[in-house]
């Protein structure tokens, strides 16, 4: 098997459409040889605990509505291209995404990562969840399977949240700018939502490479 390392943030639309055409081009090519785990990135690190009301959140980012409105537009088409219904009309704030990221450390641990890290692009880009808010990151544990009491403990004290800071920095300290970012065998970085297609020719060039290593193996 071969590592992809995944750096994203849940409230990234690009990681959701990024990680949908990854997913469509594993599910093509079954025999893909990796192996994936997910590591944080946070879009607004400075983003206050609370969070920001986000029309007012885009429209600063933007420089106003109109822009606001310009800049999602590819989201949108690339999010159909990629089968993903982005209602993005519900969300109503912009999180803070530490303990969102928190959460999807926690289900790491229990194997279920990628579960959490698809239940959180869903809350957020589908049913407008605040994925910044406490109770409802604990909804998204236990959909999961993780348990319920063991997350709410966690949530009273700060468990890991200095770790995912550091992990965040230290990502940006080896160049990542923005995400999706995915590492493949901590070698190659493929930046961007890249298309199936692109993932297909990546996963049939990686079993070739790895055939040629078996044969002079055997």
């Amino acid at each position: 098997m071969i590592k992809l390392d995944i750096l994203s943030d849940p409230i990234c639309p690009w990681c959701y459409i990024g990680w949908s055409n990854l997913a469509r081009a594993m599910e093509a090519k079954a025999n893909h040889p990796f192996t994936i785990e997910w590591h944080p990135f946070q879009l607004n690190p400075d983003m206050p605990a609370e969070g920001m009301d986000r029309r007012a959140y885009l429209e600063g980012k933007f420089a106003g509505k109109e822009n606001a409105v310009r800049a999602y537009a590819p989201v949108v088409e690339k999010g159909e291209e990629a089968g993903l219904t982005l209602n993005l009309e519900n969300i109503r704030r912009t999180p803070n995404t530490l303990n969102a990221h928190r959460l999807i450390h926690w289900a790491g641990i229990e194997g279920r990562q990628t579960p959490a890290v698809l239940a959180l692009f869903r809350a957020y880009f589908v049913d407008g969840r605040d994925i910044g808010d406490i109770p409802t990151l604990v909804d998204i544990a236990e959909s999961v399977g993780l348990d319920r009491a063991m997350i709410e403990k966690l949530y009273n004290g700060t468990s890991d949240a200095q770790s995912i800071r550091d992990r965040d920095a230290h990502a940006r300290e080896r160049g990542v700018q923005a995400v999706p970012t995915f590492i493949v065998a901590s070698q190659h970085a493929v930046p961007g939502a890249q298309p199936p297609q692109q993932w297909e020719a990546i996963i049939d060039d990686l079993n070739e490479q790895l055939a040629k290593h078996q044969e002079a193996e055997g």
